[in-house]
C-alpha cells in the first residue's frame, strides 16, 4: 500500500441539522424539543472525509454558498486532509438538512435544501476536466444534478480513471450513465429501484447485479448492512462478510463510510474483493460511532480490525 493514485469526488456538503421531540408540531404549533445537533452532512461531503481520514490523496469538488455552513464545511475538509475544489456561489446558500428525530421511536422525517450544489452543471465539470483526468479513482453520487455526474464519468472514463457511482439517493438513471461505471454501489433499496427486483436476501442482490451487469456496468457491489457485500462481476459474484465491532450507534453514514473506504483502497492498488473487505471495515468502524463525518475512522484504526 505504498503508491497512492489521487481520489477526486464530486458531491454535496449540507449542514445536518438534527431536533429531537416528542413527536412533530402540527401547523401552526410551537412545541419544545429536548435535543439539537448541528454537524456536517452530504454523500459526496462524507466520502471525501471517511478516504481524507484514511489518508487518501482526496480532493472534493463541489459548489457552497459564502456563508456560515461554507466555514463548517472548509473546516470540516481542512480537520480531514481533504483538498477542496469549490467554485463560490454567493448568489445561492450553502446546503442543509432540517431532520427531525420522534425520539419514542427514532423514526425520522427529513427536508433537504441542497442550494448551491444543485446549481452544479456539465460547465464546471468542464472547467475541472483535468483534476478529474488526474485522478486514479473518480467518484460521484446522485444528490447533485444527474447531468453532471454523466459529464463527469465521461471525462474519467476517456482518461482511463477508475469509477465509482453511488446510485444514492435512490434516482432513474439515464441508460448511457451504467457502461461508465467500473463499480455501482447501491444498497438494498437502491438495488431495487434500479432493476425493479425486491432485495431481502443476498439471491436477490445477485439477480439485482445481474440486470444492472446487463446494461453495461463492470462490477456490482450490492451493500446488504449487517449481511456484507455481494460483490458481483465478470468471473466473480462472492460475499464480504460485514465487520462487527460493537455497539451499533448510528448506521447513517455506513455507506459513505464503504464507499471512502473502497475508493481509498482502490486508489492504493488492492484488488477488488480485498478493497470491498477494507471498505466494509470503514463502515463496521463508523456505525459504533454518533454522526456521519464524525464518525469515520483513521488508517490505523481499520488496518488494526483488518488484520
Amino acid at each position: 500500500m505504498t503508491t497512492q493514485k489521487p481520489v477526486v469526488i464530486l458531491g454535496v456538503f449540507v449542514a445536518d441539522t438534527a431536533y429531537r421531540a416528542a413527536r412533530q408540531p402540527r401547523m401552526g404549533e410551537t412545541i419544545l424539543g429536548n435535543g439539537f445537533a448541528l454537524g456536517p452532512g452530504g454523500k459526496g461531503s462524507n466520502q471525501a472525509v471517511a478516504a481524507g481520514r484514511l489518508g487518501a490523496d482526496v480532493t472534493f469538488l463541489s459548489r457552497l454558498g459564502r456563508d456560515t455552513f461554507a466555514e463548517m464545511a472548509r473546516a470540516t475538509w481542512a480537520g480531514a486532509g481533504v483538498k477542496a475544489a469549490i467554485i463560490e456561489t454567493p448568489e445561492s446558500y450553502t446546503g442543509a438538512a432540517y431532520i427531525f428525530v420522534e425520539e419514542t421511536t427514532g423514526n425520522n422525517a427529513i427536508i433537504v435544501s441542497p442550494g448551491a450544489a444543485m446549481l452544479i452543471s456539465e460547465a464546471d465539470i468542464d472547467a475541472h476536466a483535468d483534476l478529474i483526468r488526474n485522478a486514479g479513482v473518480f467518484v460521484t453520487q446522485l444528490e447533485q444534478p444527474i447531468d453532471a455526474a454523466l459529464r463527469a464519468l465521461t471525462i474519467a472514463r476517456e482518461a482511463g480513471v477508475t469509477t465509482i457511482l453511488n446510485p444514492a439517493p435512490a434516482a432513474t438513471l439515464p441508460d448511457a450513465i451504467y457502461p461508465l461505471c467500473d463499480y455501482l454501489t447501491p444498497n438494498e433499496t437502491e438495488a431495487e429501484g434500479l432493476t425493479g427486483i425486491p432485495v431481502a436476501d443476498v439471491g436477490d442482490a445477485r439477480r439485482a447485479a445481474e440486470v444492472l451487469l446487463g446494461k453495461g456496468v463492470g462490477t456490482v457491489i450490492v451493500t446488504l448492512g449487517e449481511k456484507g457485500a455481494l460483490v458481483h462481476g465478470a468471473g466473480v459474484s462472492e460475499l464480504v462478510p460485514a465487520f462487527s465491532v460493537g455497539q451499533v450507534v448510528e448506521t447513517t453514514g455506513a455507506g459513505d463510510a464503504f464507499n471512502g473506504g473502497f475508493a481509498t483502497a482502490l486508489s492504493r492498488g488492492m484488488p477488488t474483493l480485498q478493497a470491498v473487505r477494507f471498505g466494509s471495515a470503514v463502515a463496521g468502524i463508523s456505525v459504533t460511532r454518533p454522526g456521519t463525518a464524525p464518525s469515520m475512522p483513521t488508517l490505523a484504526e481499520v488496518e488494526a480490525l483488518v488484520r
